[in-house]
């Protein structure tokens, strides 16, 4: 009967996985990284500088985000490369971003940029023709 059920059924044993992983992202240094990391690879010294911490506070946050296989590691020699180890987290994250500018903002950034993507769009189409 437990093959029948969806993951997003509300007793799912997934609930309390999901439940974990916000409680990860329940920190906004993490949020930083992840939000840092989204356009590539990253070292520990470039994250600190970005999101404003020092290297040993972001080291602490990656091994956590490591551990929660939200990012992964490539070594160069000395250093180490942080980055996403899929588009997941970088989404839940991007989601709670616009969901928090709902909360502040009649109209979201997220919404203004996708009126004018919509926009720019017809101007386009319009003007090939």
């Amino acid at each position: 009967m437990d093959e029948d059920r969806s993951p997003a059924d509300h007793d799912s044993q997934y609930v309390e996985l999901a439940v974990e992983v916000f409680a990860m992202l329940a920190d906004a240094t993490r949020v930083r990284i992840i939000l840092a990391l989204r356009d590539g690879e990253r070292s520990v010294t470039e994250l600190a500088a970005l999101v404003e911490k020092a290297p040993t506070a972001v080291s602490q946050h990656l091994a956590k985000l490591r551990l929660a296989r939200m990012v992964t590691t490539r070594h160069d020699g000395t250093r180490v490369f942080y980055r996403l180890v899929d588009e997941h987290a970088r989404q839940l994250v991007t989601d709670a971003i616009s969901q928090a500018e709902h909360s502040v903002d009649s109209s979201p950034r997220h919404h203004r940029l996708a009126s004018a993507d919509h926009a720019h769009g017809e101007h386009a189409t319009s003007a090939r023709s």
